[in-house]
C-alpha cells in the first residue's frame, strides 16, 4: 500500500515537471514537509534530553563507577521528565521505510510512473527475458531494463504485445536524464561519469553530518568518537547506496541529506535550544565528568586490586553501628591522623574504620596487628557511591570540597558529623577552593590564623559550624622526630618541594633551578614534588629520574610516607606550598620562596577581609626570588643556609600561630570522642521518643 501511495505521488510530480530527476527532488522536499510534525517532535525531545544532561552528568558523577545505580537513577529521571529515548530513532525508521518504498517505485517505472497495466508489464518483462537469457528473472530492476532496452532502439522486439505502440511511446518520452545522468544508471555497471553518483551521495552525507554536529542540539553534545563514528557510517552508507542502486535512489538520498540540514536550521530558528538549555551548567558538569573519567583511565589496576575493593566494599556495609570512619586519599595521608588515631587506640575502645584509596597503604599492616582498626581499600571511583551510602556517627577527612564535587555527604543519614582536618597550617581561604569547608560540621583549626579565616568564612555564609582549637599533629611528630634525629651527613642538602597548582616550580622553572643549583658541588639536591603532582603526572617524574639517574648529587623523591627528606634538609625551596611552614617550624631554618604566580584556589578570598597568612608570613620565615632571577639563586642559598637570625623569628611565629604544640593529637581525639558521644546521646533520645 505504501508503495502504491509513493508511486501515485511520484507519477503526479513527474507529470507536473516531465523530468524524473526533478520529480525525485520534489518528492524528497514533499516528504520533508509532510514529516515536519515528526521533526518538531524530535527537536523538542532532543532539547529535553540536553536540558536534562546536567542532571544526568550529576548522576554519573555522584555514582561514578556504579553502572546499575546510574542506570536506575537515569531511568527515574527520564520517567520524571517524560522523556522517551526511542523518539530520536523515529526519523531514521521513517527514512528507511521511505527509502525502501522509493527503491520499489524507481525500480518499477512502468507500473508506478507510466501507469502501464500489470498484465502488459508482465508481457514486456517476459519478452525481454527471452531475448536476454543471462538476466535473472527475479531482478528487482527488470522494468528499468525494459525501459533502457526500448530507449536503446529495440522497440520492435515488443510488437507482439497489444497496444505496444502507445506503451513504447510513453517509454521513449519518459525523461530519465538529469544533469547529464540517466536516473536508471547503476554506477556498479555503468562506469564513466556514473562514478560521480556515489561520490555526490557521500559528499551530501558529509555535509549533513557536519551540519548536524553543529546545529542539532543533541548531536552537538555527543562525544567526538560518536560524531566521527556517525559521520563515517553515514558517508560509507551513502557511497554504498550510490554505487549499487539506481541513480534515482542516490539522488533521493542526496537531497534528503541536504534538506535535512536546511530542516535543522529552520527548526533551530523556530524552536531555539538556547532558550531552554543551561549550557554553562552543562559545560561545567561535562568538565567534571571528563576529569573523573581521565583520572579513572590513568589507573590500571590488577585483578587482585579489583577483587579486594569489591570484598572491602561489601565488608564495610556488613558492619552496622559504625561510630568512626577516617578517609585517606593515599598512604601519605595517614601522617595527618597519626597521633589522633594513636590516642584513640590507647584511651578508648572505639573501632576505627579506615578507608584508603591506596592499595599499598601501610594501614593494612597496622590493621593486621590491631583489632580496633578495620581497613578498607576503596578507589575514588567506588568511593563516590560508598560515601553517599555512608552509615556512621562521625566521618573524619582531610579532603576539602565535600559536596562541591563528586564526593557527597551521606544520602542515607543526615545526622553524621563530618570533621575536617586541614593538611597544612597555611591559609585555607587562599589555597583552597571557594566554599571548600562549608559542608563540614566541625573544623579542626591548626592555629589562630586558620581559626580567624574559618570564623569569617562561616559568618559570611551564615553557617553554624563548630571550630576546635586543634593544632597540627604532623608538626608534632616532625618536632619530636627532629629532636631525636641526628643528621651525620657532612654535606649540605637542599629540598625542592613545590606546591600543587598551575604554574608551580615544576611547570615553570624546575629544570633551570636544578641546573643552577648543580653548579655548586657542595650541595645534595632532593626534588620532592607534591603527591598530587606525581599522581597526575607520573611519567614526567619517571623521566626526571631517568635523566639524573647517574648523578649522585640529586635525588627525585616520589614516596611520601617518610618526612626524613624534610627533616634532613638545610634549606627548603618552594613556591606556595604549606610545606614551608612544616619545615621552618620544625627545623627553625629559613625557606627560599620562588615567586611563581600566587596559588589562588579561591578567587573570592578577599571577601572575608583577612590578609592570608600565606602571603604576609613569607618574609618572616625566609626570602623570595623571582623565577627570572634564578641565576642568582646560589647567592641567595648561601645567605640563608646556616643563618641563625631566622631562628627566633620562626620560633615566635610558631608559638603565635599553632595550637597545642606537642599534644594536638589528644585535642583532636577528644573532639572526635565528644562528637561520637553527642551522636549516641541524640540517637538514644530519639529512640525514647
Amino acid at each position: 500500500m505504501l508503495v502504491d501511495v509513493l508511486g501515485f505521488i511520484m507519477s503526479f510530480l513527474y507529470n507536473l515537471c516531465k523530468n524524473y530527476g526533478v520529480a525525485i527532488i520534489l518528492f524528497t522536499l514533499f516528504s520533508k514537509i509532510v514529516l515536519l510534525p515528526i521533526s518538531i517532535w524530535v527537536q523538542k525531545n532532543s532539547i529535553k534530553m540536553v536540558k536534562m544532561q546536567p542532571d544526568i552528568n550529576k548522576i554519573k558523577i555522584n555514582y561514578f563507577g556504579d553502572k546499575d545505580k546510574i542506570a536506575e537513577e537515569t531511568a527515574a529521571l527520564y520517567k520524571k521528565e517524560k522523556y522517551n529515548a526511542l523518539v530520536s530513532l523515529v526519523p531514521l525508521i521513517v527514512q528507511i521505510i521511505l527509502l525502501l518504498g522509493l527503491v520499489e517505485v524507481i525500480n518499477k517505472p512502468l507500473t508506478h510512473i507510466l501507469d502501464v497495466p500489470e498484465n502488459v508489464v508482465t508481457q514486456y518483462e517476459n519478452i525481454y527475458l527471452d531475448n536476454n537469457k543471462d538476466v535473472d528473472s527475479e531482478a528487482s530492476s527488470l522494468e528499468l531494463m525494459v525501459v533502457n532496452d526500448i530507449k536503446n532502439g529495440n522497440a520492435n522486439s515488443y510488437k507482439s504485445i497489444d497496444g505496444y505502440e502507445d506503451v513504447n511511446k510513453k517509454i521513449i518520452d519518459f525523461n530519465l536524464m538529469f544533469c547529464g545522468m540517466d536516473m536508471s544508471w547503476i554506477a556498479q555497471y555503468e562506469g564513466g561519469i556514473a562514478i560521480l553518483i556515489p561520490i555526490i551521495a557521500g559528499l551530501s552525507a558529509l555535509i549533513m553530518c557536519i551540519g548536524q554536529n553543529k546545529m542539532n542540539v543533541l548531536q552537538s553534545e555527543q562525544s567526538k568518537a560518536n560524531k566521527w563514528g556517525m559521520l563515517i557510517f553515514s558517508v560509507l552508507l551513502s557511497l554504498y547506496l550510490g554505487y549499487f542502486v539506481p541513480a534515482g535512489v542516490a539522488l533521493y538520498w542526496t537531497f534528503s541529506n541536504l534538506f535535512a540540514v536546511l530542516n535543522q536550521w529552520l527548526l533551530n530558528i523556530w524552536i531555539n535550544p538556547k532558550k531552554f538549555v543551561n549550557f554553562e551548567e552543562l559545560e561545567k558538569g561535562q568538565k567534571e565528568l571528563k576529569a573523573l573519567m581521565s583520572l579513572d583511565k590513568k589507573k590500571k589496576r590488577t585483578k587482585e586490586q579489583i577483587k579486594k575493593e569489591k570484598e572491602d566494599y561489601k565488608r564495610f556495609f556488613k558492619i552496622a553501628n559504625k561510630h568512626l570512619v577516617f578517609y585517606s586519599e593515599s598512604n601519605g595521608f595517614y601522617k595527618y591522623y597519626k597521633s589522633i588515631i594513636e590516642y584513640l587506640l590507647e584511651h578508648t575502645n572505639i573501632i576505627i574504620h579506615y578507608i584508603t584509596s591506596d592499595y599499598n597503604d601501610n594501614i593494612f599492616n597496622m590493621a593486621k596487628d590491631n583489632n580496633h582498626i578495620k581497613a578498607y581499600y576503596i578507589e575514588e571511583k567506588k568511593l563516590i557511591t560508598l560515601m553517599m551510602k555512608m552509615d556512621a556517627d562521625v566521618v573524619v577527612m582531610t579532603m576539602p570540597d565535600l559536596e562541591n564535587y563528586h564526593i557527597k555527604r551521606s544520602y542515607v543519614r543526615d545526622d553524621i558529623t563530618y570533621v575536617y582536618i586541614p593538611h597544612g597550617v597555611d591559609s585555607i581561604n587562599l589555597t583552597q577552593r571557594y566554599k571548600s569547608i562549608n559542608a563540614y560540621d566541625v573544623f579542626l583549626a591548626s592555629g589562630k590564623y586558620q581559626r580567624e579565616e574559618a570564623e569569617a568564612t562561616f559568618k559570611l555564609f551564615k553557617l553554624d559550624r563548630k571550630i576546635v582549637d586543634y593544632g597540627y599533629c604532623l608538626l608534632d611528630d616532625m618536632l619530636k622526630n627532629y629532636k631525636e634525629k641526628k643528621n651525620n651527613s657532612k654535606r649540605k642538602s637542599i629540598l625542592i618541594a613545590p606546591s600543587w597548582q598551575k604554574d608551580n616550580i615544576c611547570d615553570l622553572c624546575l629544570d633551570e633551578l636544578i641546573s643552577e643549583l648543580l653548579k655548586n658541588k657542595d650541595y645534595d639536591i632532593i626534588v620532592r614534588p607534591h603527591p598530587q603532582e606525581v599522581r597526575h603526572k607520573k611519567e614526567k617524574f619517571e623521566k626526571l629520574k631517568e635523566k639524573y639517574k647517574d648523578n649522585k648529587q640529586i635525588y627525585i623523591q616520589t614516596d611520601f610516607s617518610s618526612n626524613n627528606s624534610v627533616l634532613d634538609a638545610d634549606l627548603l625551596i618552594t613556591d606556595w606550598s604549606g610545606i614551608a611552614y612544616e619545615y621552618a617550624f620544625t627545623t627553625k631554618k629559613p625557606v627560599l620562596f620562588i615567586n611563581t604566580p600566587m596559588k589562588i584556589m579561591n578567587p573570592h578570598y578577599k571577601d572575608i577581609k583577612i590578609e592570608p597568612y600565606t602571603i604576609w608570613s613569607r618574609e618572616v620565615i625566609g626570602k623570595s626570588i623571582a623565577p627570572d632571577k634564578l641565576k642568582d639563586v646560589n647567592k641567595v642559598v648561601k645567605s640563608l643556609i646556616g643563618n641563625k637570625e631566622y631562628t627566633k623569628k620562626i620560633t615566635d611565629l610558631l608559638n603565635d600561630s599553632i595550637y597545642n604544640i606537642g599534644c594536638s593529637g589528644e585535642a583532636g581525639a577528644k573532639c572526635i570522642i565528644e562528637c561520637i558521644q553527642e551522636r549516641i546521646e541524640e540517637r538514644s533520645k530519639n529512640e525514647e521518643k
